[in-house]
């Protein structure tokens, strides 16, 4: 068996094995955790650096923006903007809401997601209203030109709205969801923004009388509104006059409202006259026809004679549909009769009033928004 020599007396010491290898990956993991700690301290101090300006110049164009308590956190890999409570103000109006988590990832600073908790508290001229829910998330995706989507998901909304004129408007819904994204090919040259709207359970008692049913509603709305590029964050009567002016218009390309027994689709466009009311026209759809219509017209005439008036009405309103719908689309007559929907005459807005085929909605007239 083979045995290890001696060291020679007076001989050179033998080479100690080195150890540096051993140690060489802990070392470089230690440097770069130093290092991320570094730039994930110095990208917080910057984008702290960013929002005092950004506050800064949204004062100077007189919006106030308030974040109570605020702090930045959310090391290694995450900037979580957390505020205590947030207040905006400017001339014509101002809003409170509760508790607000903004969360970006440090890889995609352009990727925002919202959490906030009620109650979000409003005001607009005389209008006033108050909000809380369940559970909010919102979320963000900005671009360099502006934003590829953006999303609101609320769980379990509750609120009032509050009008010198209209008096209290209590609301509910189970659930609400909305999304928008430029237009697909016309983003840049209308600077149009496709918005979808979902609400599943919604209940505004106030409007039970006037549907003629206490069920709670499913709303589904898909439209894309034309010219939303020249909307920027000025007060709402400079808005929606800049957006009046630039010819904008709402495409609602379906409306679907379905109350208990009560089914009504849409489809149309409006936007805004001269006189700041909105002006268009809509093509419904609607099963429980004369009911509907009964309910609505039946108003002029008192409620005893509602219901023979309503059948009437709505038998005259059918047939004016029918000679409308002459020549048109038998398709879709077709897959209308299949789902039980039957056709009402064109809704027309305008010059303040809201007209269902020949004959004015009693009790409606169309205020001015601003």
């Amino acid at each position: 068996m083979a045995q290890t020599p001696e060291p020679i007396p007076g001989g050179p010491a033998p080479r100690r094995r080195r150890r540096i290898g051993l140690f060489l990956p802990y070392i470089l993991l230690a440097a770069l955790v130093v290092a991320w700690t570094g730039a994930w301290f110095f990208i917080r101090a910057k984008a702290e650096s960013e929002m005092d300006a950004w506050l800064a110049r949204e004062a100077q164009a007189g919006r106030q923006w308030t974040c109570a308590d605020r702090s930045i956190t959310g090391f290694p890999f995450r900037l979580e903007l957390r505020c205590a409570s947030v207040r905006f103000a400017r001339s014509d109006g101002s809003f409170t809401l509760g508790p607000t988590t903004a969360v970006v990832q440090v890889y995609d600073p352009r990727h925002v997601v919202l959490e906030a908790t009620g109650p979000f508290h409003v005001e607009q001229g005389d209008l006033t209203g108050d909000v809380t829910w369940k559970a909010l998330d919102a979320s963000f995706h900005a671009t360099s030109d502006g934003f590829s989507r953006a999303s609101l998901v609320v769980d379990d909304p509750t609120g009032k709205v509050l009008s010198a004129d209209l008096g209290p408007v209590d609301f509910a819904a189970r659930h609400l969801e909305l999304h928008a994204r430029p237009t697909p090919g016309r983003f840049e040259s209308d600077g149009a923004v496709d918005v979808s709207l979902r609400l599943a359970k919604a209940a505004v008692p106030r409007l039970d009388a006037l549907a003629g049913s206490s069920d709670p509603a499913d709303i589904d709305l898909d439209t894309t509104i034309e010219r939303a590029a020249v909307l920027r964050t000025g007060t709402v009567a400079r808005e929606l006059e800049t957006w009046r002016r630039a010819d904008g218009r709402l495409d609602v390309t379906r409306l679907s409202i379905a109350k208990g027994e009560r089914r009504l689709q849409a489809k149309g466009e409006v936007g805004l006259d001269e006189a700041h009311r909105p002006e268009g026209r809509f093509d419904i759809r609607a099963l429980g026809l004369e009911a509907l219509v009964g309910q609505v017209m039946g108003q002029r005439f008192g409620s005893d004679k509602g219901a023979l008036i309503g059948n009437l009405v709505g038998q005259f309103l059918g047939g004016l549909r029918k000679r409308e719908d002459a020549g048109g689309d038998a398709q879709a007559a077709g897959a209308d009769g299949a789902n039980g929907l039957k056709p009402l005459p064109t809704l027309r807005l305008g010059d303040g009033r809201l007209m269902l085929g020949p004959l004015a909605v009693p009790n409606v007239v169309l205020p001015a928004l601003y």
